[in-house]
């Protein structure tokens, strides 16, 4: 029996409607979407046929997370079966979502993929909090960061270096590591007002947005009880979202 395709497909940041058109036609004709839980809602997974197999891999409140290596592992399993195979993940599957290990997995089994790309929470959450990551006046450089390697002695990120080296620094992931990238960061000596943004559950009606500088945004965020998912954006660009707010307003 020939393989069947497998396309890694970007489901955007959580709001339904900033799904690509190309996204949602793939979806339509899957035979298994295997998901994630953020950014996959039950509206999108809803697109999908009917009879398709849906497998949730992501990790929810209770149960333990799928190992990497089993969600690969299955992704090939089913294409080797014959089915057509959405891998469905929020954002976008290149920016920090492991598309980039499940493609090489895959050429490596001989199995026919491809990348159908979305709207990353990187771009997505800090436009819908009116924060524009460029600005001719304020910003010409950005950098995207995971957050979940702010503790990693093996593979250690120098905030320092990215700080003094570009204008926008964006962070995913990076709540509960909050405290020790911001102390890092005013070690290292970086301004304490320079002002930084934390938008939880960006583009969806529950959005919310917290604006304050390095040296207080600890105890703010503490106090207005900020969870993941978040994006945290440093730079003045940031501040920018208490005059271009448009979706819902800062607190």
């Amino acid at each position: 029996m020939a393989y069947g395709r497998v396309f890694l497909v970007g489901a955007g940041p959580g709001d339904p409607q900033l799904l690509t058109i190309k996204a949602v036609e793939i979806i339509k004709t899957a035979d298994v979407v295997i998901y994630d839980r953020l950014g996959v809602s039950e509206e999108i997974l809803a697109m999908a046929p009917p009879n398709a197999e849906r497998i949730f891999v992501g990790k929810r409140s209770g149960l333990h997370e799928v190992p990497q290596d089993k969600i690969t592992e299955l992704i090939i399993e089913k294409a080797k079966q014959g089915s057509q195979v959405v891998r469905l993940k929020g954002g976008d599957p290149f920016i920090f979502g492991r598309g980039g290990e499940e493609a090489q997995a895959l050429l490596t089994e001989g199995i026919t993929f491809e990348y159908v790309p979305g709207v990353s929470s990187a771009v997505a959450a800090p436009a819908y909090a009116g924060i524009p990551l460029t600005h001719r006046d304020y910003a010409a450089s950005v950098a995207i960061i995971t957050g979940h390697r702010a503790g990693d002695d093996d593979k250690p990120i120098d905030w320092i270096k990215i700080a003094s080296a570009v204008d926008t620094m964006v962070i995913l992931m990076g709540v509960e590591s909050l405290q020790g990238i911001v102390k890092k960061l005013l070690d290292g000596g970086i301004d304490p007002q320079k002002p930084i943004a934390m938008i939880e559950s960006g583009t969806l009606p529950q959005q919310r947005t917290l604006i304050a500088t390095l040296d207080t945004i600890i105890k703010e965020a503490q106090t207005r009880n900020i969870k993941p998912p978040a994006v945290i954006i440093i730079g003045d660009v940031a501040k920018l979202g208490r005059k271009l707010t448009w979706f819902k307003k800062p607190l």
